[in-house]
Order: C-alpha cells, then structure tokens, then sequence
C-alpha cells in the first residue's frame, strides 16, 4: 500500500511539473489548424489591396509572450485572366514574411504568374512556413489574404483551374494553415 501510494505521488508530482513553462525550448506547446477543400473565388478589380481567402485563418492563445508561433501554410491557387496572383500571410492585420517593396513592386508573401497565355488547367501550389514572434499571451490570429494586383481585373480563384473542366484530367486542389506554438 505505501509503495503504490508513493509511486502514485511522484507521478503526480512529475505530472504538475510538466507545464508549458517547463517545456524545453523548442518544444511544441499546441498546434492549430484549417483545412479549406472547397473552391474560394473572389473578383479582384485593379487593386494592390489583399483580401481574407475563406477558410484559411486560424487563432492561436500563446501561452507566454516569450513563445514563438511557427506557421505553415499551403494554397492552390489560379485565376480567371493572365494575372499575377499574390498570397500574403498576415497576423491580425499586419501582414508578416512578406518580400521588399520597391517601386511598384509590392511585397507578398508568394507569387504566381502564368505564362502571357495561361493554360486552362493550371493550378498552381504557393506554400511556406514562418516563424513568427508575436510577442504576446493573447488570442492571435493568423491568416492568408490574396489579391491579383491593380493592373487586372479579374477572378482569383482557390482549389480549381482556370476552367474547371468537368473531367478526369481537370483537378481540385486543396489548402491549408496551420500554426504550432514553440516553447521559447
């Protein structure tokens, strides 16, 4: 009885001790996720300015503002013209690992652009990963936005082609995010 009684006492010692605090760096604290398999469109009219993609946003409550968020994300994207689509990742509303704007060029996160003739099946992956250093203990926010640029007008699309060609050699893609938090 005291033998049972004492291994059950350190187990519940080693168990309290075994906090997020007590945590190695580097280790990871909690893991967040979206999945987004349906097709995402939205019309993109000659605009710079990046909008939410449904789906793909996810929150994160860090458990100590010494903690970094490590960030993956995934997105098949194409669209309706010859445009370039631009994908940006962004925390809250501040747009994070995103490239340096000079002159017209703006930063994104990663960029598509087709060839001047698109080809109708093209669905392109733009991924990545980021670790972010939010600095913070409260709920987070992460997100992909997307935009096709002010020189087009036209549809940028989510998991599908171009066409969408109801066929076996046509396809639907499938995007995600995902953000873990690392012990710091």
């Amino acid at each position: 009885g005291d033998y049972l009684m004492a291994l059950s006492t350190i187990g519940a010692n080693q168990i309290a001790s075994v906090t997020s605090a007590a945590m190695p760096a580097g280790a990871v604290l909690q893991v967040v996720s979206a999945t987004q398999t349906a097709v995402v469109s939205f019309t993109s009219s000659n605009t710079n300015t990046f909008v939410d993609i449904s789906g793909l946003s996810v929150s994160i409550t860090p458990t100590s503002s010494s903690n970094k968020i490590f960030v993956m994300f995934s997105c098949n994207v194409s669209q309706s013209t010859t445009a370039t689509v631009h994908i940006r990742l962004v925390r809250d509303s501040t747009a994070i690992s995103v490239g340096d704007s000079s002159g017209n060029r703006f930063g994104s996160t990663s960029v598509l652009r087709s060839q001047a003739d698109p080809y109708n099946f093209e669905m392109g992956e733009l991924s990545g990963m980021f670790l972010d250093s939010p600095a913070t203990p409260s709920a987070t926010t992460y997100k992909m936005q997307g935009t096709l640029g002010s020189t087009y007008n036209g549809t940028f699309y989510l998991n599908r082609t171009k066409n969408d060609s109801d066929n076996d050699y046509g396809s639907r893609g499938v995007s995600s995010i995902t953000v873990m938090e690392i012990a710091g």
